[in-house]
């Protein structure tokens, strides 16, 4: 029986050393902007229902909304408010829709790696398959933005067992793809150390209104008392509060004007958390608390 992994050790989050974020704050908040695309009549993703067969228009239609309106109703938003952004971008969007890149890009947002579609997952990708997407993701970032990213998040949030190893030999510092703590944690992998920044299941969009089905007004309420919760928290440990957003969910009309009200509360918030961006919680921490040494 699999008792367990080797990525990293258990560690109860009282029992570790104290420390603030920048600014002397104990909770970082950042916001993550899943911005995908999709093959069509091909692959995996978000499904309207189940058991559709190939081409599922209904499905292809209501996810590609997001890239066409609900990213621009979103964007006015974001700018209004001031509110930087995480932007988990899978590579194929440079094909389909190269122009939602352009706001990211003059608003100074970070690009996360996203791979190459929601489409398909890394869990299923044999070793060679997967070494090859990723580095094909990672050649498309790098034309399209002069860099490659700090930062990786599986396509559909999967990891293969040789995932970690992989992103290190492509280069990449941090990775989004582990939920098990709200402080960053250094993953041990074959090729030397990756650090995880936490990521949200619980305040992920899609978990709320698309398989709890919770109406609008309870995702922005659950938003508003998760932000206040962490905030009585993280007077006692320094925490990081993630919050992810789709927008062919939350752009959508219907859900707009409640998620507006999360994240005034958010903005109003500002001068009491660190508001900003998974990298640069990824590189203070890092510089704070560097990789620990191989066993």
């Amino acid at each position: 029986m699999d008792s367990g992994h080797a990525r990293y050790p258990y560690s109860a989050i009282v029992d570790r050393p104290a420390f603030e974020w920048p600014g002397g704050h104990g909770l970082a908040v950042y916001v993550a902007l899943n911005v995908e695309a999709w093959p069509f009549a091909e692959g995996e993703g978000a499904q309207l229902t189940s058991g559709e067969p190939a081409p599922n228009v209904r499905a292809y239609s209501w996810r590609d909304y997001g890239n066409r309106v609900g990213l621009w109703n979103l964007l006015e938003v974001f700018d209004a408010l001031d509110i930087p952004l995480a932007v988990n971008l899978n590579s194929l969007v440079y094909e389909q829709c190269p122009r939602v890149v352009e706001p990211f890009r003059e608003r100074g947002d970070e690009i996360v790696a996203h791979g190459r579609t929601n489409g398909e997952r890394q869990s299923r990708m044999a070793e060679p398959e997967e070494r090859s997407m990723i580095a094909e993701a990672t050649a498309a970032f790098v034309r399209h933005e002069a860099s490659q990213p700090g930062g990786w998040l599986g396509p559909y949030l999967s990891e293969s067992l040789v995932s970690p190893e992989l992103l290190v030999e492509a280069g990449y510092r941090y990775t989004l793809d582990w939920f098990h703590d709200d402080q960053p944690t250094w993953l041990a992998t074959g090729h030397g150390p990756l650090l995880n920044v936490p990521y949200p299941i619980d305040s992920n969009d899609s978990t709320v209104l698309q398989h709890h089905a919770a109406t609008p007004a309870a995702f922005a309420d659950q938003l508003i008392e998760e932000l206040e919760t962490y905030l009585e928290l993280s007077t006692r440990r320094a925490l990081v509060a993630p919050i992810a957003l789709h927008p062919f969910l939350v752009g959508r009309p219907a859900r707009l004007a409640q998620l507006r009200r999360a994240l005034r509360h958010l903005a109003a918030m500002r001068d009491r958390i660190w508001l900003t961006r998974p990298g640069e919680i990824a590189a203070f921490y890092a510089e704070r608390f560097p990789a620990p040494a191989p066993a």
